[in-house]
């Protein structure tokens, strides 16, 4: 008897379950709907590269990008639009960069080259010296200031091919041009190239932040395109005699103001508890930021605009969050997590789009293991719309710190092979976004919105 009853319980506890996916499948299948009929992501993307353009923490643009996005919230449908304030780094490139290589039979090659973000400048003479090819710290550390003192050091740390993840080799490689200036500077070296973190050969240099150590000398800092690296490689492997010049004018200004933009929905049955979904708003100066970060950022604004039209009243606190300077501070970061904190916010979870506006695959999930059980189980609510690979690991530079309250957090995970042919790169333009695979990004954001929203963590 106590097992026929077990046995009905169960049958309608999966019945129950079933008709709650259904119901799930059918809100669902309405927000795709809306987003790739009706969604204003890419043509609100297209106002930000085209109507804007660059917008490096501190400029002009970036404060006429804050302006824009807050209009977006509203016409997106937010309850409330507002803005935090937060002092930023103002780092600027200014004059163009110079670079060559001199070759001792007076040959002359000019380098496709940019200043790393908050380097400091080379001084109108630049710098001229022999060149010292370095493939790992282990190896600089070997040579010391017995070869490096006086030099140029190239840092030719290649992204690993091996690795389907790109992302994975970015981070790998990444640290030549995040701390090697510093590194370098260690055992008396002048000045830095940095092999490009791209993962094809191309002649377009890829710039991104470099952080100094404080307690050693501030050396200038240049990336050079995987194109020019290779041919650098060939030649010192041949003995060649040669030299480097560089030249660059950029400056760290005094500290500006600017704001993190914050749209919301008020939540109706839980409205203390908050889930934030949001990109960073800044982006470097060689071009638009259309896929770091614009996507990102529309996207969070249409998951917004989603979840007004579909769902219309949720339970919980949905707000799409604009960060500024992920860049090259994540100050707006810290500005979040620090009002956060002083109002007391339960924030439940936090999503994240930093990693291109390409066709979607899945989500990245930094989540207690009993939440992450809950998670996989709306993994098939996510196979028509082609973001099923549900992973440990997850979050992002901005979403990620309220992991330090209690959040949840996730990053959205697009299939990545062609993003580093534009990160950070003059490639970075509205042209090389499709609006299809931006739309179903947005809308498989939306749908993890909804049902966290719905179902809690």
């Amino acid at each position: 008897m106590e097992k026929k009853i077990f046995t009905s319980v169960s049958a309608l506890l999966f019945s129950l379950a079933m008709l709650a996916q259904n119901d799930d499948s059918l809100t669902i299948r309405k927000i795709a709907n809306e987003v790739l009929t009706n969604g204003k992501a890419y043509d609100n993307l297209r106002f930000l590269c085209k109507k804007i353009g660059p917008r490096l923490s501190g400029s002009a643009n970036a404060q006429k990008a804050v302006e824009a996005t807050a209009r977006m919230l509203k016409e997106a449908g937010a309850d409330t639009v507002y803005l935090q304030p937060c002092m930023v780094p103002h780092w600027v490139r200014g004059a163009k960069e110079k670079g060559y290589i001199q070759m001792a039979d007076g040959i002359r090659k000019n380098l496709n080259l940019c200043a790393l973000g908050n380097s400091v400048g080379s001084g109108k003479k630049g710098v001229n010296a022999g060149i010292v090819e370095i493939r790992s710290f282990v190896e600089l550390d070997k040579l010391g200031a017995a070869i490096i003192k006086g030099k140029i050091v190239f840092f030719n740390f290649p992204m690993n091919p091996t690795y389907i993840e790109t992302f994975t080799a970015y981070g790998e490689s990444g640290s030549s041009r995040t701390t090697g200036p510093s590194k370098a500077a260690k055992y008396g070296a002048i000045a830095v190239m940095v092999r490009s973190l791209a993962s094809n050969a191309d002649d377009y240099p890829h710039t991104g932040v470099t952080i100094y150590t404080d307690s050693l000398p501030k050396i200038p800092a240049v990336a050079i395109s995987t194109n020019d690296a290779e041919w650098l490689s060939r030649q010192l492997k041949m003995k060649m005699q040669l030299t480097g010049f560089i030249q660059t004018n950029c400056a760290i200004l005094p500290d500006a103001p600017s704001f993190n933009v914050v749209g919301e929905i008020r939540g109706t049955q839980f409205p203390e508890e908050i889930i934030s979904v949001g990109g960073h708003l800044d982006s470097w100066d060689l071009a638009e930021g259309a896929q770091d970060d614009g996507a990102g950022i529309v996207q969070s604004i249409e998951v917004l605009r989603a979840i007004k039209t579909v769902v219309s009243k949720p339970q919980r606190t949905i707000r799409a969050v604009m960060f500024m300077n992920e860049e090259n501070g994540g100050r707006g970061a810290e500005k979040y997590l620090e009002l956060a904190k002083a109002n007391k916010e339960k924030h439940l979870f936090g999503l994240e789009s930093d990693a291109g506006g390409f066709t979607p695959r899945g989500f990245g999930f930094d989540v207690s293991e009993k939440a992450f059980e809950k998670i996989t189980g709306w993994k098939n609510l996510f196979y028509p719309y082609g973001a099923s690979n549900f992973t440990k690991g997850g979050g992002g530079a901005d979403i990620g710190p309220l992991k330090t309250i209690g959040a949840g957090v996730c990053g959205l995970r697009p299939d990545s092979q062609r993003y580093f042919d534009v990160h950070h790169a003059s490639t970075d333009v509205f042209e090389n976004v499709s609006r299809r695979e931006l739309h179903l990004g947005a809308l498989n954001m939306a749908a993890l919105v909804y049902l966290v929203d719905k179902n809690g963590l």
